[in-house]
């Protein structure tokens, strides 16, 4: 019988404070001596499961967003490999909200100036391979133009939609995807996590339906599908009848009546909708 246990990162640099949480090492000791490590990102997965909210992986995906901007703006500025992906990347504006208001002027501003000298290179000399005696043409752009042809405009676009922090995310989103339907394939306890959860936002829901061709066997895809819908479907009706709940405490005629579980219905039914999650105290107002 295989037995396993965590240990944790050999590495106690800075760049892997951020992801001791997200990377843990899985040793099994076999029967038959062989040890096998495993890098994966179950942890977090089961922290999600274990959230009281309408979506475990928008749980995970706050955490991560939290501990990403705190990695950023770690010492993990001084290092070479991640200053150069900051100064290629920058940041979007929800991220630069977030970086500004973690008090850490030094940290933000040493990342900024770097990115700033690393953009002004990078825009002069382009616009230096511009042809400039040549008669400038009208261009008629395409709105849903994906790659434009102009490389003053790919620029432009590459600039203004890059971001580190999304790009870091992103990734590491990705493999707690993967290690979700690992533990679905592995771990029979699993599925009674799965299943005492509240659902999944939309995004979620689908992201989770369409994944799971890609990572389970058709049998199993089929029979996870199901489960899946009957799963979302439960937890939209009762979000759905929770707001109906919500909205009909304002007339006077259900003052007396009691809130049930609404009252926290609206920033609730934000997240099942929007995978946003919004002050709950705001919606606590008397009708």
């Amino acid at each position: 019988m295989a037995s396993g246990h965590y240990a944790p990162h050999d590495c106690t640099c800075p760049r892997c404070a951020l992801f001791s949480h997200w990377e843990i090492r899985l040793s099994y000791d076999r029967e038959d001596g062989i040890n096998i490590k495993e890098e994966i990102y179950t942890i977090p997965v089961m922290d999600g499961f274990h959230e009281d909210c309408e979506c475990p992986f928008c749980a995970m995906r706050r955490k991560l967003e939290t501990d990403t901007v705190s990695f950023v703006l770690s010492p993990s500025y001084m290092e070479e490999d991640v200053r150069g992906e900051t100064n290629a990347l920058g940041f979007c504006h929800h991220h630069m909200d977030q970086l500004y208001s973690q008090a850490n002027a030094l940290g933000l501003a040493l990342m900024l100036h770097s990115h700033l000298r690393e953009q002004e290179k990078e825009l002069f000399s382009l616009l230096e391979k511009q042809d400039s005696s040549k008669p400038v043409k009208k261009v008629f752009r395409k709105k849903d133009a994906d790659s434009p042809s102009d490389p003053i405009e790919a620029y432009r676009q590459n600039f203004i939609n890059s971001c580190y922090i999304c790009k870091r995310i992103d990734q590491v989103f990705e493999r707690m995807m993967t290690a979700f339907f690992m533990l679905w394939e592995k771990n029979a306890e699993f599925h009674q996590t799965v299943d005492a959860c509240k659902g999944f936002c939309i995004n979620h829901f689908l992201m989770l339906y369409e994944r799971a061709a890609s990572h389970l066997k058709p049998k199993d895809c089929n029979g996870f599908r199901t489960l899946l819908i009957e799963k979302e479907r439960e937890n939209l009706k009762r979000v759905e009848d929770e707001l109906e709940w919500f909205t009909l405490k304002f007339d006077y005629r259900y003052q007396d009546q009691p809130w049930k579980n609404s009252r926290d219905a609206l920033p609730r039914t934000i997240l099942k909708v929007n995978g946003q999650f919004v002050d709950k105290s705001s919606s606590r107002a008397n009708p």
